[in-house]
């Protein structure tokens, strides 16, 4: 299948750089960088989830058009549970943040993952923010909350699994473009660049089937400290990499 790429020229100084269409992130290192001075873990998600709103800003006006990221995986719910409340409690405090925003910013958000574990408030607060924001023609901003690539490609399997035993659809007529199109990820293209902060070197579960001919890069930079700057570092990088897909190199 190949991979939706629709690069953007920009000029810089003299020479033009390409703009991934589609950048995902994996925002770690909160807690850490929290503990380090000297503050409890809570404060670490409080200040990357104002990050998020800069990166969200910046990203847009370098011309990148889809910004996903990682905030709630699936394995979050094995942290210590106050930490767990207080992430929920944040998320329901940036549920409202992100739908001033968007109204800002003219942004399109959408949340990845399975909802349902996720409180009723949270759910409704998720659904307003979407439809609220459906029609944006801004930034694509994706959030994975309740997320892990392994779930999303079970519950995919055992939807396509119902309607072959329904009999709507043949086994033969599985498609990687109709398993594309049952993820939660549908009509979103894949990413062209993968950033993970604080030096971890792994997708951990992060859209393990989106991922396939996606560019990495690792910095040691914590999450609440990545910057402007930091994105432009990633996407320079991202600038000298041979992009190919198969045995086929980008025009």
């Amino acid at each position: 299948m190949p991979l939706s790429l629709q690069s953007i020229e920009r000029v810089k100084g003299e020479r033009k750089m390409n703009i991934p269409n589609h950048v995902a992130i994996i925002l770690d290192g909160n807690g850490r960088w929290a503990k380090a001075k000297g503050m409890p873990r809570n404060y670490g998600h409080v200040q990357g989830a104002k990050t998020v709103e800069v990166i969200c800003e910046e990203a847009y006006k370098m011309g990148i058009q889809y910004l996903t990221v990682y905030a709630f995986s699936t394995e979050n719910w094995n942290r210590p549970q106050d930490e767990v409340d207080a992430l929920m409690k944040l998320l329901r405090n940036y549920m409202k943040n992100c739908l001033k925003t968007a109204e800002k910013n003219n942004m399109c958000v959408r949340v990845i993952g399975d909802k349902t574990r996720l409180d009723e408030d949270i759910r409704t607060r998720i659904d307003e923010l979407e439809k609220a924001t459906e029609n944006n023609t801004g930034l694509h901003f994706q959030i994975a909350l309740n997320y892990g690539g392994r779930d999303e490609i079970t519950r995919a399997v055992k939807a396509l699994a119902a309607e072959v035993e329904k009999g709507n659809l043949k086994p033969e007529e599985i498609t990687e473009q109709l398993i594309s199109d049952t993820l939660d990820t549908k009509g979103i293209p894949e990413p062209d660049l993968l950033i993970r902060t604080c030096n971890e070197q792994r997708i951990s579960n992060f859209l393990l089937w989106q991922l396939a001919y996606t560019e990495f890069y690792f910095t040691p930079v914590a999450w609440p400290d990545f910057s402007k700057k930091e994105l432009e570092k990633a996407v320079e990088a991202y600038n000298h990499r041979d992009r190919r897909y198969g045995l086929l190199k980008e025009e």
